[in-house]
């Protein structure tokens, strides 16, 4: 497994039709307008993304050396991603699902169930 790099997560964030990423000096917050899906920390190496409850749980029980969780809010459960442990392929299901779970309606029926590449 060769894993990921900062640059794969941003470019599959940049597929995404209303999502930003803004530098907060220690991480990067990754939203569609004022809603937050993701975060990014350069130090560590992780993402930090929105999943359900579900997900979260799953997720960590299979890879606890790539997965862990970072809180619960709202019924959603984040997950911290340590991006040398997935491929990209991963991370951009991750990512879109983040971004799916936070999007307008308008913006999710329009981009389907068309991945990040």
């Amino acid at each position: 497994m060769t894993g990921c790099t900062l640059q794969d997560a941003f470019a599959l964030l940049d597929q995404l039709p209303g999502a930003t990423r803004e530098d907060n000096g220690r991480y990067w917050r990754l939203g569609i307008g004022s809603r937050t899906f993701g975060y990014v920390w350069e130090p560590t190496r992780t993402i930090g993304l929105k999943q359900t409850l579900a997900e979260q749980l799953a997720l960590v029980a299979e890879r606890p050396e790539t997965f862990e969780v970072q809180f619960t809010a709202g019924g959603f459960g984040w997950v911290v991603v340590h991006l040398e442990g997935v491929e990209r392929d991963e991370l951009a299901e991750l990512t879109f699902e983040a971004w799916r779970l936070t999007a307008p309606a308008a913006l999710v029926e329009a981009r389907a169930d068309r991945l990040p590449r």
